[in-house]
């Protein structure tokens, strides 16, 4: 380009700008609303930026966090010499494997590896709590550390009361103080109603601000283990090469203020990590969709704007003005308002993250954040597609106000471009290739690939937008005044109606295809389903201190659950473990040993080409009949055959013969192919907690296949085959085979009614998975049709404030003053309508080849995995068959019914 050319564009461009500015600020109502749908997501975008970007700490942040005034943290990880990075984060074992250390550590011993003059104290980080909160047993997150020691004290902030300073007080967040209804200097018992603390204090964590109990070193709680503590150290110098060096010999990392002296630091700062290919192709079409939807909403404000100004326009291109010059003039109208909505947007949403910071810290995050501080990348970027959405939006129009002619212009005529049958040829063939995209990609299984052609089909059918319109307005011929009225000029004024119905097309093909996935995802959970009991059945086991009491007989125990649950049977139930003498570290695991020829011999996770897969999936024995429950969770157990029914819910005639089985010495399985000839194999190993195996056994016991149970994977022992595989039957609860579930309020009277007896916890099989999925439904239609009420309000306004003259003619002719309300009224559902319908289809056909996609994948894996069924969101639907009945009343009662009669001056 020549330098008379660039600078002829440049002016071209400042007096585009300029008529801009002035049309702005003469369309003051029009130019407020594009404002308004430019600003609200720049707003809400920068709002979310903002606060991520304060609730990420950086790397100093946390550290400071962590170590409040102390020098460093010492962790204990591992038995062995250890190699750490920088700052402590990771470590990996000089020679071989990492031993973990699983040993108490003691102060003398962190003691010894420290500089002369260097003092220490511990933090254990997070241990159970179990209180009474309700009737009902409540497990609190609790931290113990000593907040007398200055440098414990400088990680907490006293909001109230002092610091615990005796085994017998504690100190609560302001969540556990409202959670727990006591004040400071109330009482808190435990849940076994055996020790009571008192509440001296309240105290906040910057790391956590939940609900959290902060207990004295010398309370009596869970026993402490190595890991999920850490120690603090006050040093009488900086940390230098020698003691990390001394440290990580002995297995112990060091974080400190500054690299660890001797060891590799990382180059980032650990913030933010650069997602992988898929995410960001996923994230960039999500963003091009929202995108989207910004255009199709703000694109009739400026379609009308462009026919109001159309004898300016013509001025313009007899003053010598071209079409570019036209075009320009229009383009600029998107920049400078897009550049408007998105300075606004953009202070709007850093001041709304500042001053709404402690909300997001106490009900999002959860913590506190780190400095004030904006995302100065992640704002240019929401600024400029801000402005790009402008300039999209003002595209159209553009095109449209420079093929205008100007002799009708000049006259205020208004001249109704032809359509073209390319678009429709344009939006068929990009809908016809993003079914095509999708379709490979369900083959395929690329998400990416899936999602690009749910976006080309999505574009294609808004280019198809236009026809159908004008097929609609064909067929309303036969339709009364204002509905035939409606259509005409949704036909006749294409360039606004056609991006509103899209932009409700858009969201609600949207919120229907999520909200089927959801619901679909919620009916497999459903079938997935397997109870580890009978559903309504209970199961009865201790809380309170670690080392529990012996538990009462089973009579007692009966007496009182059948004064609340009548017919109730009620057994003990005890768990193999190691028998005497053990190591306290020792625990024992016993499992039912599948024949060599019944066993699968394919490995699920070497099993990864397509030849093994097939293989696997036709070969019977890799199809177990039974598998692990998802309730509760009970794999062995020691029983004589009273706690049968309770457990397996199978008939009295499989449990009479399962219960002999049991008597004679041997052991009861639900897997037939466990048992060979009427014998089963049992095996147990002995480990440490370090993972080593210090003893093992087999046993071929008298084995029965349980049959007409649940199908859950169950291995009972009796007593005396216990004994023989050096195991030891210890009571683990009582199982409850009750008449009929019981409700809430039987099962608090329950619990109260055991406490005098016995600290146990009722627990009820539930029949089916606990779903939320309602909520979210309901939040997809709300969201979608909260566009859709928008979209077709701004629409109608537009075509009420375009259709001035139409209405005038009416009033003259006679009409009725109702005749404004119904012929809004049909705008508005024209708009809204066919909006919704298409969407809805939209979005049922996308959800259908998601699905359909991952039911192709799941064919193919092994392990077997169900298969999504498809699931109408009924609660979506219903919301959105009645936003456009909504978005036609509101039409109607924002729209006054006088027509006023105008002089038309020619």
């Amino acid at each position: 380009m020549s330098r008379d050319r660039l600078t002829g564009a440049l002016g071209s461009w400042r007096a585009a700008l300029r008529i801009a500015r002035r049309e702005a600020l003469r369309a003051r109502g029009r130019t407020a609303l594009v404002l308004a749908m430019i600003t609200l997501p720049v707003l809400a975008l920068t709002f979310v930026a903002v606060s991520a970007d304060m609730a990420e700490l950086t790397r100093a942040e946390r550290i400071e966090r962590r170590l409040g005034t102390a020098d460093a943290e010492l962790r204990w990880v591992a038995e062995d010499a250890v190699t750490q990075e920088a700052w402590g984060e990771t470590y990996w074992a000089r020679q071989g494997e990492a031993v973990t250390r699983t040993r108490p550590v003691a102060a003398a011993e962190v003691a010894t590896l420290l500089p002369a003059g260097s003092r220490a104290t511990e933090v254990r980080w997070w241990v159970p709590f179990d209180v009474r909160v309700d009737d009902r047993n409540e497990t609190f997150p609790a931290r113990v550390l000593d907040l007398t020691d200055p440098l414990a004290r400088s990680l907490v902030r006293l909001r109230a009361g002092r610091v615990p300073a005796a085994p017998d007080e504690i100190a609560l967040s302001d969540p556990a103080r409202d959670r727990l209804d006591v004040r400071v200097g109330g009482m808190v018992r435990t849940a076994d109603g055996s020790r009571a603390y008192r509440v001296v204090g309240l105290v906040e964590f910057a790391d956590d601000l939940r609900e959290l109990v902060v207990l004295h070193p010398d309370a009596p709680v869970a026993p402490r283990e190595a890991s999920g503590g850490s120690w603090l150290v006050d040093l009488p110098g900086p940390v230098d090469a020698a003691l990390v060096d001394r440290l990580n010999r002995h297995g112990v990392t060091i974080s400190s203020r500054e690299p660890a002296p001797g060891t590799e630091a990382p180059g980032d700062d650990g913030r933010f990590a650069l997602p992988d290919a898929e995410t960001a192709g996923n994230a960039t079409l999500v963003g091009g969709l929202a995108l989207l939807e910004v255009v199709l909403l703000v694109g009739p404000a400026f379609a009308v704007g462009v026919r109001r100004r159309r004898r300016d326009l013509a001025l313009v291109a007899v003053a010598g003005g071209d079409a570019v010059h036209l075009r320009r003039i229009v383009l600029a109208d998107g920049l400078v308002l897009g550049g408007a909505g998105a300075a606004l947007g953009l202070l709007l949403g850093i001041a709304a993250a500042f001053a709404g910071r402690p909300l997001v810290e106490q009900y999002v995050i959860q913590a506190r954040s780190g400095g004030y501080r904006v995302f100065p990348a992640a704002l240019v970027a929401i600024g400029a597609v801000a402005v790009l959405a402008g300039l999209l939006a003002a595209l159209a129009p553009a095109w449209t106000a420079a093929r205008q002619d100007v002799v009708d212009g000049l006259a205020g005529r208004r001249t109704v471009p032809p359509h073209r049958r390319r678009w429709l040829v344009i939006g068929v063939a990009l809908t016809g290739l993003g079914a095509a995209t999708a379709a490979v990609g369900a083959q395929r299984g690329g998400q990416l690939v899936i999602l690009t052609g749910l976006v080309l089909g999505e574009l294609g059918l808004v280019f198809t937008i236009p026809t159908l319109i004008g097929l609609f307005a064909r067929a309303g011929r036969m339709l009364p005044l204002s509905p035939r009225i409606a259509l005409r000029d949704a036909s006749r004024n294409r360039s606004s109606a056609a991006p509103a119905i899209s932009a409700v097309m858009a969201a609600v093909a949207g919120s229907v295809a999520l909200g089927a996935y959801v619901a679909s995802d919620d009916a497999r959970a459903r079938a997935d389903w397997l109870p580890g009991m009978p559903p309504g059945h209970v199961l009865l086991t201790p809380s309170g201190p670690t080392d529990p009491q012996p538990l009462p007989a089973t009579s007692a125990i009966a007496d009182v659950v059948r004064a609340e649950l009548a017919g109730a049977g009620v057994a003990r139930l005890d768990v193999p473990v190691c028998a005497a003498p053990r190591q306290p570290d020792d625990y024992c695991v016993v499992d039912a040993v599948v024949p060599p020829d019944r066993t699968c011999p394919y490995d699920a996770e070497a099993s990864n080409s397509p030849e093994l897969r097939r293989r696997a999936l036709a070969d019977s024995r890799c199809r177990a009949p039974v598998r692990a429950p998802d309730g509760i969770h009970l794999p062995a157990v020691v029983d004589d055959g009273s706690a049968l029914p309770g457990l397996t819910g199978a008939p009295p005639q499989e449990v009479a013969a399962a219960a002999a089985v049991l008597r004679a010495g041997g052991a009861v399985v639900t897997d037939p192919r466990l048992v060979v000839d009427g014998r089963v194999t049992v095996s147990t190993s002995r480990l440490a907690d370090s993972a080593e195996v210090r003893a093992t056994a087999t046993r071929t016991i008298p084995g029965y296949a349980l049959r007409g149970g649940l199908p859950v994977d169950r291995l009972v022992l009796s007593p005396a085959a216990a004994g023989q595989l050096d195991l030891a039957a210890e009571p683990t609860g009582y199982v409850v085979d009750t008449v009929a579930p019981p409700s809430a309020a039987q099962r608090d009277r329950l619990a109260a009614a055991l406490r005098p007896v016995a600290p146990l916890v009722p627990e009820v099989q539930q029949e089916e998975p606990a779903s939320d999925q309602r909520p979210v439904l309901l939040l997809l239609a709300v969201g979608s049709g909260v566009i859709t009420v928008g979209a077709a309000g701004v629409a109608t306004g537009l075509a009420a404030a375009e259709g001035r003259r139409d209405l005038s003619t009416l009033a003259a002719v006679g009409a009725s003053p109702r005749v404004r309300r119904t012929l809004s009224l049909c705008q508005a559902g024209v708009i809204a309508g066919l909006g919704s319908v298409l969407g809805i289809l939209a979005g049922l056909g996308s959800a259908l080849i998601i699905l359909v996609s991952f039911n192709r994948q799941y064919a193919r894996s092994w392990p077997v995995e169900s298969p999504y069924p498809l699931v109408m969101p009924w609660p979506t639907l219903g919301v959105l068959v009645l936003v456009p009945l909504v978005a036609m009343l509101g039409a109607a009662l924002f729209t006054r019914s006088r027509l006023a009669v105008e002089r038309r001056l020619d």
